[in-house]
């Protein structure tokens, strides 16, 4: 897999040939130039993430996904948004994050904009002291996984859906399941069961996240037997979340237009009974997007 700009994108799924480089921009509508819309001290990520002095937490602006119910839409629909950066600047930010005391770095929606960050990290790691972790939206690719095998510590993956039915009617490609499961199992492969430090922070592994939506928990129990069906329970740890809130900027169908009820929160959790992990707290649905976690 060569990672560059210039040759047909192929570093997401989508896979839509065009040359960056030459200023064509494809479903992402990312250009070269790697724009951020936030780099800092984040507490609100998972407990073995954020731990007690913060994630060092990098927000990409773009996606690969863009749901139409998404809480970041400001920044994942406009990849030209924030703060432009070259691979030198984003690898001192990195050691900047390490400097205030970061428990980790943590590159948040990145894969569209890979050849700059593995050129970031290429100058970063070897100065780094703590994890790296990638965070995303699932939708990645076997080939982005392995490329990033000498990179990233700690995997963050959501599994946004189980089913192609439950993918496309969230606006997500058909083929999302196969892509995530495919993915989250090469992680899995790539990392090895959790590895935490006597602080409890993760320092190696995987967590995968799935936030429960409106309406949709026969969709989450679909996701989560697949995720089991798919990769040992004991090799990961689950973030099951609750803190979904249509945002008051965007104007969603039903049954997307309101919360989450607690019965449908209790009844993916019922379903999440073979996992080890972390749940939310009703706590943390609200625009804040605080969330609050406890141990399950």
């Amino acid at each position: 897999m060569e990672l560059t700009y210039s040759r047909p994108c192929t570093l997401c799924p989508r896979a839509c040939g065009v040359n960056r480089s030459a200023g064509e921009r494809g479903f992402c509508r990312a250009g070269t130039t790697a724009h951020i819309a936030r780099a800092g001290l984040h507490f609100g990520e998972e407990p073995p993430i954020s731990g007690t002095r913060g994630s060092g937490t990098i927000f990409f602006c773009g996606c690969t996904l863009r749901c139409p119910f998404c809480q970041n839409h400001r920044i994942s629909r406009d990849a030209d948004a924030g703060q432009a950066v070259d691979a030198v600047e984003l690898a001192e930010l990195m050691l900047q994050l390490q400097a205030q005391g970061a428990h980790n770095i943590n590159l948040v929606t990145a894969t569209h904009y890979l050849p700059t960050v593995l050129a970031a990290l290429d100058r970063a790691k070897p100065q780094l002291r703590i994890p790296v972790v990638y965070n995303c939206g699932g939708y990645e690719s076997t080939e982005t996984v392995a490329a990033l095998t000498d990179y990233v510590d700690v995997w963050l993956p959501d599994l946004k859906y189980g089913t192609a039915d439950a993918a496309l009617r969230r606006g997500a490609p058909a083929d999302y399941p196969e892509r995530a499961l495919g993915a989250i199992a090469a992680m899995v492969e790539q990392t090895g069961a959790p590895v935490f430090d006597a602080d409890g922070m993760l320092r190696r592994g995987v967590i995968v996240r799935h936030l429960v939506l409106p309406g949709g928990r026969r969709d989450s129990a679909a996701a989560l037997a697949a995720l089991a069906a798919r990769v040992d329970p004991a090799m990961i740890r689950l973030s099951l979340m609750r803190q979904y809130t249509p945002p008051s900027a965007l104007t969603l169908p039903p049954p997307l237009n309101r919360r989450l009820t607690s019965f449908e929160y209790d009844t993916a959790l019922a379903a999440a009974a073979p996992f080890v992990g972390y749940m939310q707290s009703a706590d943390s649905a609200d625009e804040r997007f605080v969330p609050v976690w406890d141990r399950g």
